[in-house]
């Protein structure tokens, strides 16, 4: 019987996924039955699945869209905390947002995939966060070097902000690009002493944003030096402070953050200001 033949063929592409309307033509009044009794249940049921189908893809993309929220306002939120560090050391006010771009721009260089450029800027962005915990008098005029104590508790910063933003799931990498920027290559940095290819390379991004930044800025223990000054230590320090292609990397986007260079001048949206 070839009608049969034929509604034995469609319930198979409907219990592969496969939905059309061929059932519907075992639904004729010419069709006999149980043929067509069985086509017009198989239709019915088909339409009842592809609207729960649909309902769970509407769900889905609803939680999707309340994820992306809850993501942005947690990112609002911290970065808020981090820029509430102004209030107590205006000599870093804005510093945690000048890192995120410029870290974002050498990663961009490096050619990393556009997620984990997004990372990175975002890491950039919240390196410093662990200075919330740090006591009043860090934030004081000083000259000179720091007492044990005090180096103690600044190196303590990188875990303190991993351990504030560990339950930020979707920062993912990110965290440890935060725990890690203030290591080096050559070991010699902290909190956990890695070396090299150890050493996160998105952390190892951040470390040269954070160094050109700091050392371009006024601070309470020093003078702001020029940007080819501070490129210059850079790459004197390559491969034992900083990795060496994110240096170089740097290099090749110094032009764009120079306030004269024509490549400022000419930007590409979405460049630093």
């Amino acid at each position: 019987m070839k009608e049969l033949d034929r509604l034995l063929e469609v319930i198979e592409e409907i219990a592969a996924g496969r939905y059309s309307n061929d059932v519907m033509e075992l639904t004729m009044p010419e069709v006999p039955e149980p043929v067509r009794s069985i086509a017009e249940a198989m239709g019915l049921m088909m339409v009842k699945v592809e609207a729960r189908e649909y309902r769970l893809e509407m769900l889905i993309r609803e939680l999707q869209e309340l994820n992306e929220r809850i993501r942005l306002n947690a990112i609002d939120t911290v970065s808020a905390m981090a820029n509430a560090l102004a209030a107590r050391d205006t000599y870093t006010e804005g510093h945690a947002d000048r890192v995120g771009r410029i870290a974002g721009l050498i990663a961009a260089e490096l050619g990393m995939p556009e997620s984990e450029i997004e990372l990175v800027r975002l890491a950039g962005r919240l390196h410093d966060i662990g200075k919330i915990g740090f006591s009043d008098r860090l934030f004081l005029p000083h000259e000179g070097k720091n007492s044990e104590e005090v180096i103690r508790e600044i190196t303590r910063h990188p875990t303190t902000g991993a351990e504030i933003l560990k339950d930020l799931d979707f920062l993912g990498p990110a965290l440890s690009y935060i725990h890690c920027h203030h290591e080096r290559p050559d070991g010699r940095g902290y909190p956990r002493h890695l070396k090299a290819g150890d050493i996160p390379l998105g952390a190892r991004v951040v470390a040269v944003a954070d160094a050109f930044d700091a050392m371009t800025t006024d601070r309470p223990y020093q003078q702001a030096r020029s940007p080819e000054t501070v490129l210059a230590i850079l790459k004197e320090g390559a491969g034992s402070k900083w990795d060496p292609d994110c240096v170089a990397a740097f290099e090749l986007v110094l032009p764009k953050l120079l306030p004269d260079s024509p490549a400022r001048r000419d930007k590409p949206a979405g460049l630093p200001a």
